[in-house]
């Protein structure tokens, strides 16, 4: 399994961006695809985008698409959430996941490896 540590959540107003960074320990970084998802407070955990291996492939909930960009650099071992146009319902805390299937990530079926959290929130 690979260990990972998210960063930059933070409070933000509504229209406003943040980039988040996933950061994965080992050397196998580059075998794993990533994703991001999210639980806001009273609610289940839900996928919010993911990327393949080479990171030429990207995947989005219709919630987040065409605001949210998911991106890896496999020389830094880091996955990235760029998030525009934030919106109050996107407060929530933000996870990274690794798994060597790209189909666990989408379909949230035990994936092997999570990060503990970083925390978004959007005010109005």
């Amino acid at each position: 399994q690979v260990q990972l540590v998210e960063s930059g959540g933070r409070l933000v107003q509504a229209g406003g961006s943040l980039r988040l960074s996933c950061a994965a320990s080992g050397r196998t970084f580059s075998s794993y695809a990533m994703g991001w998802f999210r639980q806001a407070p009273g609610k289940e955990r839900e996928f919010v985008a993911a990327i393949k291996r080479a990171g030429i492939n990207t995947y989005y909930a219709d919630s987040v698409k065409g605001r949210f960009t998911i991106s890896r650099d496999n020389g830094k071992n880091t996955v990235y959430l760029q998030m525009n146009s934030l919106k109050p319902e996107d407060t929530a805390v933000y996870y990274c996941a690794a798994d060597s299937s790209l189909i666990t990530l989408t379909t949230m079926t035990d994936i092997g490896s999570w990060g503990q959290g970083t925390q978004v929130t959007v005010s109005s």
